[in-house]
């Protein structure tokens, strides 16, 4: 993993439960905090996330893991002074697979992680995500949009698992004062993804470097906002450190349309690949951006690696574990 922690953060927090642990996203948290001199306890059930991706963690100083299923109560050992809730299939290929654990993951999981945050006293940041805009009617996006969801659609397991997130973690803090925060976060890439899961830059990655059609959805105009994985981290923990309730939105405000990323991804990869199109999944937003306005205000936080270059990161990623978990 090449998650760091930007100078002058290391000791910010002596211990951090990072629910979600083994996922993409959560196991860059774990590698950043831990080279910042946290100690940190994955907790994760493995029904999404790897074994393989914290492999490089497991038996080094400070790092604890705990497999368990967050929609039962669960403990950290020792008292965290962050929990940061990661936990919940995100990818469309693992929450249609998985539609009521994604549900009670961001309903019972999440009640499950602020209560450990509020018996430790402890920091408490929900990951919530883009999809609560839905197919915005808004665009770009800011926090104060409340967004365009079907909620009976096939999305909205994880959509709607998300918002009641956001709803249960806004109770928490009036009616018992737990110190929370609320991170929206939009598509996020980079090393350490599964080559299956579904979302747009694994698939094309893959596809590429086997020298395979990319397969674009629709007419490949819907656009997308890519956030390298180190920025995405770097926001999430400057969240974590101001104290801001939030939401905020961790995301990067530079669009490409999917057509556009694919074509890139071909040149990048040098591959002979050409672009096949097919049938668009049903609600599939056709824009997504955000206005990160507030993170940059608050935070002072915005990314910092332009999607060629996190592309090509990713790639040679990809190029170098071909044998990775999918």
């Amino acid at each position: 993993m090449t998650s760091t922690v930007p100078t002058g953060w290391e000791g910010r927090w002596e211990h951090a439960v990072v629910t979600g642990g083994a996922g993409f996203v959560g196991s860059h948290l774990c590698t950043a905090l831990l080279a910042a001199g946290t100690a940190v306890t994955c907790v994760d059930d493995f029904s999404t996330g790897r074994r393989a991706t914290i492999a490089p963690l497991l038996g080094r100083p400070g790092f604890t893991l705990v497999e368990t299923d967050v929609t039962g109560p669960f403990g950290a050992g020792r008292r965290p002074d962050l929990v940061l809730h990661f936990a919940s299939p995100a990818s469309p290929a693992d929450y249609l697979r998985l539609p009521l654990h994604t549900l009670e993951t961001g309903s019972l999981g999440t009640r499950n992680a602020l209560a450990l945050a509020h018996r430790s006293e402890a920091r408490f940041l929900l990951a919530s995500t883009s999809e609560v805009y839905g197919d915005p009617q808004q665009h770009p996006q800011n926090e104060r949009y409340w967004g365009n969801v079907n909620p009976v659609g096939p999305r909205s397991v994880y959509d709607e698992a998300k918002r009641f997130g956001e709803a249960l973690t806004t109770a928490e803090a009036e009616a018992h004062g737990t110190d929370t925060g609320i991170v929206r976060l939009f598509n996020t890439y980079g090393p350490g993804m599964r080559g299956h899961d579904g979302r747009a830059v694994p698939t094309f990655v893959r596809q590429a470097l086997a020298g395979e059609p990319l397969t674009v959805t629709g007419d490949g105009l819907q656009t997308r906002s890519l956030c390298f994985v180190d920025d995405t981290v770097r926001g999430i923990l400057a969240a974590a450190a101001d104290g801001l309730r939030g939401p905020v939105n961790i995301g990067n405000p530079d669009e490409l349309t999917m057509l556009e990323l694919a074509r890139l991804i071909i040149r990048l990869t040098g591959s002979a690949s050409d672009v096949r199109f097919i049938e668009r999944p049903t609600d599939d937003p056709a824009v997504r951006c955000p206005d990160i306005t507030l993170a940059r205000d608050k935070l002072g936080w915005e990314p910092e690696v332009a999607a060629e270059e996190g592309l090509r990161r990713t790639i040679e990623w990809f190029r170098a574990h071909p044998d990775a978990p999918s």
